[in-house]
């Protein structure tokens, strides 16, 4: 009787029972021979770029983050000197001029070459005859040398034989020295930026244009609407993500600009055309000031940031 009425046996406890239970499903968990052999060979496939990556791009950026709080001409040996060049940048008004002139020659560029740029790749979207020719004509200024159409474009400003001037005198408008006024030479550098810009962006709303589906519009055409209520109601909304990846990547290039200034202009007249990019060149290759033009640089990437968040921001995630 008293031992049919005995206690059952007890169970583990509780920590044993967890313990065993680890052990026993730790193997499970490590990755086998084969995806470890698998994981080796992808990071051996990754290195070369890894390197190349941190070679060319991480240690310039480390460098010139080091070197904008030195005292460097090149002939010498750097001397730190702490924060006294960004102290100089920030109070120099030629950098100020310099800023102040990229940020309108990219609020000028970018919104206009993005409108020119969807209205092309619009119209080049439907049914045409020699359809590819058109794109390759308007796409031709992007892959050709901007020096090349600087110098295309020096021509047409010329005051005395450029072809600008000769087209304005056919119909009475007296000619103007458009790159040497302080008035018009900005504005003479950003329409040369617009019509070289406008390629690539057509090219990318192209393709996403490829991508937006026909029953939207057949939809939209048994309603009755439009071509320019499907244009306003479908083609733009549709657009967005590409609109956000375009207008990031035009706003870092119009940051960048440099070749086109210092072929038609060299900062002038009176440094109205000078960009913080030509200014930083002008810093470190004609003054020698290489700390002075990292400092420059390091500006230039924050305000680069800013302008990349303030984009984000006003697309409102719409880029997803």
């Amino acid at each position: 009787m008293t031992d049919s009425l005995a206690a059952p046996p007890r169970p583990p406890e509780t920590g044993a029972w967890l313990d065993r239970n680890a052990r026993t499903a730790a193997p499970q968990n490590r990755p086998s021979k084969a995806n470890r052999k698998l994981r080796r060979a992808g990071w051996l496939m990754v290195a070369p770029g890894a390197l190349w990556l941190g070679f060319w791009v991480a240690l310039p950026v480390v460098a010139t983050f080091i070197l904008s709080m030195t005292d460097y001409n090149v002939f010498n040996a750097p001397k730190f000197i702490g924060l006294d060049n960004y102290i100089h940048v920030w109070n120099d008004p030629v950098f100020h001029k310099a800023t102040w002139n990229t940020v309108v020659y990219t609020f000028w560029t970018v919104p206009v070459s993005m409108a020119i740029a969807v209205v092309i790749a619009v119209a080049l979207n439907q049914k045409l005859r020699a359809q590819s020719w058109y794109r390759a004509a308007f796409f031709l200024p992007q892959v050709t040398a901007t020096v090349a159409i600087a110098m295309v474009w020096l021509w047409i400003y010329n005051p005395q034989q450029g072809l600008l001037n000769n087209a304005l005198a056919i119909v009475g408008i007296p000619g103007h020295a458009w790159l040497e006024s302080t008035d018009t030479a900005l504005w003479a550098v950003s329409l040369v930026g617009v019509w070289q810009g406008i390629g690539m962006k057509m090219l990318i709303y192209i393709a996403a244009l490829q991508n937006v589906d026909e029953a939207l519009y057949e939809a939209a055409s048994i309603d009755g609407a439009s071509t320019v209520r499907k244009f306003w109601s479908i083609t733009l909304p549709m657009l967005k993500p590409a609109t956000f990846f375009v207008f990031v990547i035009s706003i870092i290039g119009a940051f960048q600009v440099f070749d086109q200034v210092y072929v038609l202009t060299d900062g002038g007249p009176a440094n109205s055309t000078t960009m913080m990019t030509y200014e930083v060149y002008r810093s470190a290759f004609q003054n020698f000031k290489m700390g002075l033009a990292c400092a420059q640089s390091v500006f230039l990437f924050a305000f680069l940031l800013v302008m990349t968040v303030i984009s984000r921001r006003m697309t409102k995630g719409d880029e997803s």
